[in-house]
């Protein structure tokens, strides 16, 4: 009996040790998040972001309470330090906007609400000079929990909630005409949803419609000629194969995405609770892996962008909120780092 446990406890710990090198790394180990320098901003969720000349952009906002921003502050990701920058127009404080910016190095930000009202005004920030402009209003019905991006010297911006419906209009601007053109979306109506761009192409992904998570995914094509929509898989385990039996914690509102390399990132968000799940977009497979959850606390409304040039990095999610009311707004800043481990003690 001695010599057999003895060859049985052997044989358990060669088993475990060839195991452990045989199996990929568990995705709680898969990608590290890093917290970098804090906003010198309030705390704040529901705010916007864009990126112009490899600098990020976060303004407007709100503190949980009854405070609502109109301020900007620029990030220098190699200095790792926020500046502030002009403030938007007198009268636009606003939570809940859309922001993008094309490839003429402006952003455009609008929509959103402001305490009282539903807004459908836009605005445009040149940082060259610093200043605000306004521009020809949104044309669909005022909103907030929209989404917008820009892919070349066009923006555009759809879904929503006005105040009693989820909406699904979908329009393109254009900077040089100052004007919208209705190109319609083949999804469901949504808002809170989250849009990321990768390779001149739109998607857009997530959201609720009266308390309904939404499911469903697209991709936008504006070079298409035609049909410029195209559906793709649905991010539950939607059908009878087995590629998506492990899609269970994807679908969310109020969440955060940003892209780094060929992959697209979703994290935080609200699903009955704030969320910290983190998945991961291949674009050649349209296939979701999960990845290191979000190191902070359950977050809703934060914001992501990504960065190019960092090291390993280059995606983030900034401010947000992890409790109800003023106490839960946050100023943190969180990198991403995917194909690092995750390392408990560099937080």
């Amino acid at each position: 009996m001695k010599l057999t446990y003895q060859f049985t406890c052997c044989l358990f710990i060669f088993c475990a040790l060839f195991s452990c090198r045989e199996h990929p790394i568990p995705y709680t180990q898969d990608g590290d998040w890093a917290a970098e320098a804090q906003l010198n901003g309030a705390a704040r969720s529901e705010a916007v972001s864009f990126v112009i000349d490899s600098m990020a952009y976060i303004g407007t906002g709100w503190d949980g309470l009854v405070t609502r921003y109109n301020d900007f502050w620029k990030y220098d990701p190699v200095l790792n330090v926020w500046v502030q920058v002009s403030s938007m127009p007198p009268g636009t404080q606003r939570n809940s906007a859309v922001a993008f910016s094309t490839a003429d190095g402006k952003a455009y930000v609008g929509t959103g609400y402001d305490g009282l009202h539903y807004l459908n005004d836009f605005y445009r920030f040149d940082p060259v000079t610093n200043g605000w402009i306004s521009i020809a209003p949104y044309p669909g019905s005022p909103r907030y929990e929209a989404i917008a991006f820009g892919i070349g010297y066009f923006g555009y911006v759809g879904t929503g909630f006005d105040g009693a419906n989820a909406q699904k209009d979908f329009y393109q601007y254009d900077p040089t005409a100052d004007s919208w053109t209705d190109l319609g979306f083949s999804g469901n109506k949504r808002y809170a949803a989250v849009a990321f761009v990768y390779d001149s192409k739109g998607y857009v992904v997530t959201g609720v419609n009266s308390g309904v998570m939404q499911t469903d995914f697209w991709v936008l094509d504006p070079a298409a000629t035609g049909r410029k929509w195209t559906e793709l898989r649905h991010i539950t385990n939607y059908s009878s194969d087995s590629y998506d039996d492990t899609y269970t914690t994807i679908v969310r509102m109020n969440g955060s995405a940003f892209v780094e390399g060929a992959k697209a990132y979703i994290s935080t968000g609200e699903n009955g609770v704030y969320n910290s799940n983190t998945w991961e977009y291949d674009f050649a497979s349209d296939a979701w892996k999960e990845k290191t959850p979000f190191e902070g606390p359950g977050t809703t409304g934060a914001v992501g962008f990504s960065l190019p040039g960092s090291t390993d990095g280059g995606g983030y999610i900034a401010t947000g909120r992890s409790s109800p009311g003023q106490a839960g707004a946050s100023d943190y800043l969180w990198e991403f780092f995917p194909g690092k481990t995750q390392n408990p003690n560099d937080n």
